[in-house]
């Protein structure tokens, strides 16, 4: 490797929960984990400045600080050591924890110029080796690694990858602040995490009357089957990337990472023109205007990529199922919904507005029940096969700029797998309290066509 692009890894650790820890050490699948069984990790960065930051202090403090808050916090969060498996007489994977388990956590060195990986615009190519690899066989995958890279007198990156059929955004994020929280509050291994950071596991109360669940493991099973109980994680190419909504957008040398920002005021603009535009009870978000305007660049930037365009969301349902389940549910708890996949819609004048009531259209639909619709595994394929799928990860309430580990607020936080995914992620503005940070991966040429169209566009409003 240049010299220029160096990340030189110095151990790999192997983090246990304490002994005695009481959380569950199985967990079944349910329907909303399964559909993620072989699709790769979610990967997140968190950029940490610390200028004073030396080798020493590295090492010799802020190591062995985060590995045994680690340990203390796993106690609480048991499965995440645990390993995705699917025994042979299940009819669905389970997560599996037995004394022994560990989190792998690699400790590197890097001397990458932290300031441009900070930066709103960077190579994809040099955050990947900054995000562990998930271990990962046709028996076992592991549900967890961790990464912590010290750049010298600058500061230090934590990334994580997370099977995403273990959890969803909203679960990973409560880990991670409990994380920091015992990092920066906890005293005593007896010591307990608050209420909203302590993780509910009780997935009976995740009920399939429809017999969602059963589609999504017949699907799995038939992928490369018959009677295929394979639980590896899937390398994403170009003939599989697609599978179920994910595109073929894959991080090289040639694609760029670019994160926007849409100001209060930017976003307060956005609004004031759809309401002149659209019903007067009309759905006019933060997160719905920000998505539609970032969908209108975006289908515009990359007309060349698909005959079709099909957009999906993420709603997570813990408030939403009868009966509603607790917000601190560890699992999945979210459901993709159909937005709309008529491109034509988003290319003229009137994308914006096409694209917002397109999300209008999708609520209506929802208040008969936010499972109603749910599509099987086939005809998410099916789509896929026509349609540049386009997503979105991450969410503002996640609050990701808030994860202090007692050395400071991140100066960038980002998600490498959205170059796997073709995805955009949204979350708040670390520089604005109402403002919105939207992070996308592109080739350069769409990203220069990207940029422009955000920036001229929000001028014309």
């Amino acid at each position: 490797m240049e010299e220029a692009t160096s990340v030189k890894v110095v151990e790999v650790c192997q983090v246990t929960p304490p002994e005695g820890a009481s959380t569950p050490t199985s967990l079944p699948f349910t329907f909303f984990d399964m559909i993620w069984l072989r699709l790769p990790p979610v990967e997140r960065l968190f950029f940490y400045e610390f200028t004073n930051l030396n080798t020493s202090l590295f090492f010799d403090t802020i190591v062995p600080k985060l590995k045994h808050y680690l340990s203390l916090t796993l106690k609480h969060f048991l499965p995440l050591a645990g390993t995705i498996t699917w025994p042979n007489d299940s009819p669905h994977p389970i997560i599996n924890y037995v004394p022994g388990n560990v989190v792998s956590l690699t400790i590197a060195e890097s001397n990458i110029d932290f300031n441009m990986l900070c930066s709103n615009t960077c190579e994809a190519s040099l955050r990947l080796h900054l995000v562990p690899h998930l271990a990962s066989s046709n028996d076992h995958t592991s549900v967890m690694a961790l990464q912590v890279t010290l750049f010298p007198n600058h500061g230090f990156s934590l990334g994580i990858s997370i099977h995403h059929a273990a959890t969803d955004g909203k679960a990973t994020t409560m880990f991670l602040k409990a994380w920091a929280y015992a990092c920066s509050n906890i005293t005593t291994e007896s010591s307990s995490l608050p209420e909203h950071l302590t993780p509910f596991f009780d997935r009976s109360m995740i009920k399939d009357t429809s017999g969602i669940g059963a589609d999504y493991a017949k699907a799995w099973l038939n992928f490369g089957g018959p009677n295929n109980k394979s639980v590896k994680v899937m390398q994403m190419d170009r003939g599989t990337a697609n599978v179920v909504g994910t595109a073929n957008v894959v991080s090289t040398d040639e694609t760029i990472r670019g994160s926007f920002e849409l100001t209060s005021s930017n976003i307060q603009k956005l609004k004031q023109y759809a309401k002149s535009k659209l019903k007067e009870d009309a759905h006019v978000s933060t997160y719905a205007v920000t998505c539609a305007y970032v969908l209108q660049c975006l289908v515009k930037a990359e007309q060349s990529k698909a005959n079709g365009v099909a957009f999906f969301f993420s709603v997570d349902c813990r408030s939403r199922l009868e009966p509603p389940i607790p917000s601190t549910y560890f699992g999945n708890c979210i459901i993709g919904r159909k937005v709309m996949d008529e491109t034509k819609k988003l290319l003229g004048n009137d994308a914006f507005i096409n694209a917002l009531e397109g999300f209008n259209g999708t609520l209506k639909r929802m208040e008969d029940g936010v499972l109603n619709e749910a599509m099987t595994l086939y005809t998410m394929m099916q789509i896929a096969k026509d349609n540049r799928i386009i997503t979105t990860a991450g969410s503002p309430r996640f609050e990701v700029y808030s994860i202090d580990f007692g050395w400071g607020k991140p100066k960038k936080v980002d998600m490498t797998s959205i170059g796997k995914t073709g995805a955009f992620c949204v979350s708040e503005s670390r520089n604005d309290k109402r403002g919105i940070e939207v992070s996308l991966v592109l080739n350069k040429r769409e990203m220069e066509t990207f940029t422009a169209n955000f920036t001229a566009g929000l001028s014309s409003f």
